[in-house]
Parts: C-alpha cells; sequence; structure tokens
C-alpha cells in the first residue's frame, strides 16, 4: 500500500468513525427530547447523518433507544442505506486498496 492509499484510508476511517459517533449521538439527543416533549431533531437531519456516513451509528442509535423503530421508513432506509454503505466501502477496497 502506497503512502499516498494509506492517507486515504486514514481519512476515510476518521470520517467514518466521527459521523457514526455523531449520528449515534444525534439519536441519544433526539429520544432524550421526545421523552420530554421538548423541541425535536428534523428527521431529514437524522436521515443526513446517516447518509454522510453515519448508518451504523444511526441504525445502533435506533436499537439500542428504540426510537423511530415505528417509522416504517427509518426501519426501511436506515439498514438499507448501511448496506449501500458496507457495498461502496467493499468496492473502495477492492479497486483502490487491493
Amino acid at each position: 500500500m502506497t503512502d499516498t492509499q494509506k492517507i486515504i484510508l486514514a481519512i476515510v476511517l476518521c470520517w467514518l468513525v466521527v459521523t457514526n459517533i455523531a449520528a449515534f449521538a444525534v439519536m441519544y439527543i433526539d429520544k432524550q427530547r421526545a421523552k420530554k416533549g421538548a423541541w425535536r431533531i428534523k428527521e431529514a437531519t437524522l436521515f443526513i447523518f446517516a447518509i454522510i456516513g453515519g448508518s451504523l451509528g444511526a441504525n445502533l442509535g435506533m436499537q439500542l433507544f428504540r426510537h423511530k423503530t415505528k417509522h416504517w421508513y427509518f426501519v426501511v432506509f436506515m439498514p438499507l442505506i448501511l448496506v449501500l454503505h458496507i457495498v461502496l466501502l467493499g468496492l473502495l477496497y477492492y479497486f483502490f486498496f487491493r
């Protein structure tokens, strides 16, 4: 693996760690606000966190906090986004890092 590939891989991994922690935290914050009847985070914002790389964190947050699990579009699309990310990471690895 070249130095450039190592740098790209490090950036991608850091991005994924940060976005997944953020998505997990946003799910937690929104759940706490829902319990208190306070101002909520928009559903579109929750999806944006998942789409930009935080799909694992969003899915874990959904399941752990039992948040948004009664909304069919969250139950269907959050795991679908995660699968899409896994496929994209696999393709990225196959074409650029093998």
